[in-house]
């Protein structure tokens, strides 16, 4: 007998299986400059509302995957002190005043150490939660994300996080290409833009699921509490 059998999500577009043991949680960039109203997010104009709105949602996902003892792992988007891992390209997009490691409103911006760049404590990891330093958009850029999940016999991600079009669609879309199947729940992502949430969310789905499958947490939840009373 099979001692994990697949368990079917509630998805679009259609029914995800998701498999005990094969699959880990990946949590990207709740970050504290990204999410705090006194954070660099904020100073630049931005709604954090639109992403606080995922906080909650997320802690309780987290907390009943915590409850399995499955997999769980975060990203935060940062680069060394020296900016050595920086490209140029990448300092003066934008063309603001204040810009990547510069002095913000949370120590030097987006800058791994820094106050700002750190997990918020809602959702902080615990020790034995890998945390992944990423330079860039997507977690497998120049990180050793994949070696973990190869380490660990993943094959599946359900991804949460921030924002939804950017650093969470960057990942499913590197994950798809390396042939791990995602699950999004959409109330666990956000934008700051709603617009480029949904066509965020979308993108994922079309075409049969090209990069993945959207459900929703309660799905998710209530599944794994069917397993913990079984």
């Amino acid at each position: 007998m099979n001692a994990n059998p697949t368990i079917e999500i509630d998805a679009q577009p259609y029914s995800f299986g998701l498999s005990p043991g094969r699959c880990a949680l990946l949590v990207i960039d709740m970050q504290r400059d990204f999410l705090e109203p006194g954070g660099f997010g904020a100073m630049l104009g931005n709604d954090v509302s639109q992403l606080r709105r995922t906080i909650e949602p997320n802690r309780r996902l987290l907390a009943a995957w915590r409850a399995q003892g499955w997999l769980a792992i975060h990203t935060r988007e940062g680069h060394r002190p020296d900016l050595s891992d920086l490209p140029p390209a990448k300092k003066i997009r934008g063309r603001t005043q204040t810009t990547i490691g510069d002095a913000g409103p949370m120590g030097r911006i987006l800058i791994r150490g820094e106050p700002g760049q750190d997990i918020i404590p809602e959702l902080y990891p615990a020790a034995n939660e890998p945390v992944i330093d990423k330079p860039g958009k997507g977690a497998f850029y120049a990180t050793d994300l994949q070696l973990i999940l190869q380490q660990h016999g993943i094959s599946q991600l359900v991804v949460t996080g921030v924002t939804t079009e950017v650093c969470v669609n960057s990942t499913i879309r590197e994950a798809n290409d390396r042939g791990y199947e995602c699950l999004v729940p959409e109330d666990c992502v956000g934008s700051y833009f709603p617009e480029f949430h949904r066509a965020g969310l979308k993108m994922i789905a079309a075409q049969g699921g090209i990069f993945g499958w959207i459900t929703h947490s309660d799905h998710l939840i209530k599944a794994m509490n069917v397993i913990g009373t079984s």
